[in-house]
Formats: C-alpha cells, structure tokens, sequence
C-alpha cells in the first residue's frame, strides 16, 4: 500500500524499552518491502541491544549505524538508518525483566525522535511500546507515551486516539482511576477531544466525519437518574457547542450500545469518557491491527496499541501487524499534512 506519497516520509522509530518486544518487532518489520515502498525508517535504539539480539538468534537490520553525535550533524536522511543512542549497555538488564536501565534508554529513545521531529529530520515519530514502571525507576516523570510528546512539545491540547479499518476512538481522560474522572470532565476538555478527533478523522477520510460521543453513566445519565449529572453538566454542552461548529456529533449515547453493529455503520469514530470505555471495545475488534495516535501535537506520533508483553519478549513469537498499521497511518498522516 502506498499512502499517495511523491517523496517517501522519513519516520523515526523507537524502539521501546529492550527488555520488551520492541527491538524483534523493528528488526523484523522495518526492512520488509512492504514498508520501505512508503517510508525511510530510521531506528533510534541502542547498538548492544540490536547486537544481543543478532546473537540471540532474532535477526537484525542491514543499515548504516550512526552514533548520536553523528546524527545530529547528518541532517534528513535519504536511506533507511539506525541510530544508536547509546542505552542500556550490554549487562545489568535481561530480556522481559522490568529494569532501571531499560527506562533510561526507553526515554533516551523518545527524546531523541522528538527532537528529530521538531529539527525537521523526520516527518513523523512511530514508537514501539515502553514499560511504565521501568519509566518510573529510571526518574521520568510521565505516565506513558501521550503524557511525554505532550510535555515536550508544548502542546496545549491533546488526546489519546486507537484507529483501525473497523473502530476508532478517542479518549477524554485516559490512565486515572474511575473515581478521578468526574472531577477530569468539562466542557472545555469534551470539546477539545471532539474537534481533535474530527480533524483527525476528516484528514482520513478525506470527508466529513460522523462522530459518536458516549455518556459517563449508565444509560447516558438516565436524565439524571444515574450519576451526578455529568451528561447534563458537561457532555450534552459540549456536543451542542461542536454540532453549532459544523461537526456531525451526535450524543452522549449510552455506552452499553454505542458500539454496537448498527451503531459502528452510522458513525465513523467515538469520542470516549474514559480510558477502558474505549479501550474495551476496540481490542475486542482490533487488537492485533489498531494504531495509537496521539493528536493535537505539532508533529505526527503513532504507535503500536499493545504493550511490551514481557512474557513473550526475546522468542520471536510477537506479531507484527500492530507496527506495520502504525506505519502505514504515519505516512497517510504525513501525506495529509498532519502536524
């Protein structure tokens, strides 16, 4: 599949925290014809972990290798590259072990796409997953992905997107608890998330989307039976405000059928309350083919929509089609003009 590209988008690509699926899943898709038919791949990684794993057995990628400083004088490249950042070191960390070190080198990976991006050495950033207690041992002070383009790059709105050909949603809070979302909710924040979400979907489709907005509560609030009036106070404004700016949104809808098959043929993407409310319905669709992305930023960021799945780590044995589709809607993005 070619996204419609003169020139082939240049995507950085993290390769997540080592001791994860992470580094067999670039190795094993980032060469693949398929792949280098639309983007130039470059892998920010760590050299000692791309060798361990060439001597495990779980293959490697036969690309010029540039140290960090090296990479900063180079430019855009024209042919696919791997830089390597220099983290972890060969020892003191072991494939699908939670580590200190591995988080360090995970959050060197990200920095380092990010301000790629914002040098104009890529045109968009694909990440593959981190583990968020390796994170946290190592200092960082952010949840996970979402949380850290954010803060990096200034934006001052974002918001949490899982796309695939069968579902789309989007999140107005995602990692708090259940008990913190109430408080989270405004109408303000609903908004955002709808327009974020609308413009995204309009630069897919390539037309107006229908957007399905979901309530908090049981039965949407039951006018006001259940909960404290959040679809009231909160939701139903800010549908009205979006539907008075042009958007298709209709809600908020009850969650329990929202995602039902005659609703996914009315509606083009959801626009969620929170975290597992989206989450649920989409890995029951498309867990081995979603994509998130990350709107909102003044770059493009995609990626994989699983996790580092330590228990499978380093045997060969995770699937790729997650990566593949976070690169493809990279590219889409990139040639949509999506920043």
């Amino acid at each position: 599949m070619n996204p419609g590209l003169a020139v082939r988008p240049v995507l950085g690509v993290t390769m997540g925290d080592p001791a994860g699926v992470g580094p067999e899943l670039a190795v094993r898709t980032l060469a693949l014809p398929e792949v280098l038919g639309f983007c130039v791949p470059v892998l920010f990684a760590g050299g000692a972990v791309l060798e361990r794993l060439s001597g495990a057995g779980l293959g490697g990628l036969p690309w010029e290798r540039v140290s960090l400083e090296a990479w900063w004088r180079r430019g855009r490249p024209s042919e696919p590259l791997i830089v390597d950042c220099g983290e972890p070191d060969r020892g003191g960390w072991s494939p699908g072990e939670v580590s200190e070190a591995c988080g360090r080198a995970a959050w060197r990976y990200i920095e380092t796409a990010i301000r790629s991006a914002q040098a104009g050495q890529v045109d968009g950033v694909v990440t593959l997953p981190v583990h968020k207690v390796a994170l946290r041992r190592a200092g960082v002070p952010h949840a996970g992905h979402t949380e850290i383009f954010t803060a990096l790059t200034g934006a001052k709105r974002t918001c949490m997107m899982l796309h695939s050909e069968l579902l789309t949603v989007s999140m107005v809070t995602t990692r708090i608890g259940y008990a913190e979302v109430p408080e989270r909710l405004s109408v303000e924040r609903i908004l955002d998330v709808i327009e974020l979400t609308g413009e995204a979907c309009r630069r897919m489709l390539g037309r107006e989307p229908r957007l399905a907005v979901c309530g908090l509560n049981p039965h949407a609030g039951e006018n006001g039976l259940f909960g404290r009036g959040e679809e009231e106070r909160f939701i139903r404004p800010a549908v009205e405000v979006a539907r008075r700016g042009g958007w298709q949104a209709e809600g908020p809808l009850p969650p329990d059928t929202a995602f039902a098959p005659f609703q996914r043929e009315r509606f083009d993407a959801w626009v969620t309350m929170y975290h597992d409310q989206g989450h649920i319905p989409f890995k029951m669709l498309a867990f081995d083919t979603g994509v998130n992305v990350t709107l909102g930023l003044p770059m493009i960021r995609t990626s994989v929509d699983h996790g580092t799945a330590f228990d499978i780590a380093w045997q060969g044995k995770a699937r790729n089609e997650s990566l593949r589709a976070a690169l493809r809607v990279a590219a889409r993005l990139a040639a949509a003009g999506q920043g």
